[in-house]
C-alpha cells in the first residue's frame, strides 16, 4: 500500500480521511499533541512537526509516496516560506512524492469584473492573500518540473463552507453587504466536495494540471449572505453602494466582497466526479428550516 503524507491536517483533510483509508497509508504532520490524538482517532499516524521550525522538517523526508499540502502560508508577506522550506526538505532524499495536490485559492485570478473565469486566465493576484498562494502555486510548478516523475495538481478553491461552517458570525455582525446592480460574483464549495476532489485528484497521474473546485452556479455575493439569512432566521444584511460598504467594513472583509468573477468548473469533467453540492441552494434545501 502507497503512503500518503498530509500536511495541514485541517477540516478539509480530516473529511477527506474515511475516502483515503484503505486505499494509503496515512501519515499526518501535526503542530500539537491534541492534534497527533485525533490523528490517530482516524486512524492517521501523526508527526509532530512544525512548519516554522525548519530543523524539524527533515523527519519528513522519504515517507511518503504522495502528498496532500492543505496547510495554509503565514498571514504576512507576498511568499509561503513553510511550502518552500518543507518541499525543500522533500527533496533531500531520493525518494520524492510521485503525486502531489494542492488546496489553492481561486483569488490568485485577481478580479476579473465578474468575468467568466476558466484555468486558461493569466493570473494577476490582487491581495497579499492571493499572491501568497501563488508564489506556493509557483514553487510546485518548479519542484515538479525539477522531479520529471512528479505529478502536480492544484485545486483552487472559493469560499468553503458546510454546516459547521457558515459565515454566521458576519450576518451577525450587521456588517453590510453591496447593493444589486454593484454587486461581486462569486462561487463557493462545500468541504465534502472539495475533500471529495482531494482524494480523486490523487488518482492522476502525470504533468502539471489546475482545477477550478468550485460550485457550478455563481452568485452574486450579496444574494448568498440573504439566502444564508431566510435559512437561519437571521436578518438581511443592510445592501449599500459599493462605495459606502467599502467605507463600513474592515480591510480584509472588503479584499473578500471587492472581487468580483464567474468561475467555469468545467475541466472537473475530466476527473469523473459529481458535486453532493453543485450549488448553495442544494446545500440550503437540505437545512433543517429554523424555529
Amino acid at each position: 500500500m502507497l503512503t500518503l503524507l498530509i500536511i495541514g491536517f485541517g477540516d478539509v483533510a480530516r473529511r477527506a480521511v474515511p475516502m483515503l483509508t484503505g486505499h494509503w497509508r496515512l501519515l499526518a504532520a501535526v503542530r500539537r499533541p491534541e492534534q497527533a490524538a485525533a490523528a490517530r482517532a482516524l486512524g492517521v499516524t501523526p508527526l509532530l512537526v512544525d512548519l516554522d521550525q525548519p530543523a524539524l522538517l527533515p523527519r519528513l523526508a522519504g515517507l511518503a509516496d504522495a502528498l496532500l499540502y492543505t496547510a495554509p502560508p503565514p498571514d504576512q508577506g507576498e511568499r509561503d516560506p513553510r511550502l518552500r522550506r518543507c518541499l525543500a526538505a522533500l527533496a533531500k532524499t531520493g525518494s520524492i512524492p510521485q503525486r502531489v495536490v494542492y488546496i489553492s485559492t481561486s483569488g490568485v485570478y485577481g478580479d476579473c469584473g465578474g468575468a467568466w473565469v476558466d484555468e486558461t486566465r493569466p493570473c494577476r493576484p490582487d491581495t497579499a492573500r492571493a499572491k501568497r498562494r501563488y508564489d506556493a502555486e509557483r514553487t510546485l510548478r518548479h519542484f515538479a518540473a525539477q522531479h520529471c516523475d512528479t505529478s502536480l495538481t492544484i485545486l483552487r478553491a472559493p469560499g468553503i463552507y458546510a454546516a459547521e461552517r457558515l459565515p454566521l458570525a458576519r450576518l451577525r455582525s450587521e456588517a453590510p453587504n453591496i447593493i444589486e446592480t454593484e454587486d461581486s460574483i462569486s462561487n463557493h464549495i462545500h468541504a465534502d466536495d472539495l475533500a471529495m476532489l482531494c482524494v480523486v485528484a490523487l488518482r492522476r497521474t502525470g504533468g502539471i494540471r489546475v482545477y477550478n473546485a468550485c460550485d457550478t452556479e455563481p452568485l452574486p455575493v450579496g444574494d448568498w449572505y440573504d439566502k444564508l439569512a431566510d435559512a437561519t432566521g437571521l436578518p438581511r444584511p443592510e445592501r449599500l453602494p459599493r462605495d459606502a460598504v467599502r467605507q463600513r467594513v474592515s480591510p480584509g472583509l472588503w479584499s473578500f466582497l471587492a472581487e468580483s468573477r464567474r468561475l467555469s468548473n468545467g475541466r472537473l469533467a475530466e476527473l469523473k466526479v459529481r458535486l453532493a453540492y453543485p450549488s448553495v441552494d442544494a446545500f440550503l434545501a437540505g437545512r433543517t428550516p429554523p424555529r
